[in-house]
């Protein structure tokens, strides 16, 4: 064989070596594409559940009964009930600004 034609075997061969590397590294990362899109379907679907729950947990007749049987609160009575209301501060003199 000539010199020729062994530097083209030579190159044919790694030609044929690196074009295998290349696949496989193809595959890897198309395989990890796939389980990262699999664990973001996963994790949405977790996050529709768990706003579900806190909507649930969230409603006010829910939280009134809760507080009703568990804490044994209840509404105060309206003679009890004390509004207070915000008044214009003054400044005063000498004072901080």
């Amino acid at each position: 064989m000539s010199k020729a034609t062994l530097i083209l075997l030579a190159l044919l061969l790694a030609s044929a070596l690196a074009t295998v590397a290349s696949t496989h590294r193809a595959r890897k990362l198309f395989i990890a594409l796939e389980n990262g899109q699999a664990e973001q379907k996963r994790i949405e679907v977790e996050w529709g559940q768990l706003q579900l729950e806190q909507s649930t947990w969230a409603k006010h007749a829910l939280v009134e009964g809760l507080a009703t049987r568990q804490l044994g609160m209840r509404t105060p009575d309206a003679a009890r009930t004390q509004y207070v209301t915000a008044s214009p501060m003054k400044p005063v003199a000498g004072g901080a600004p």
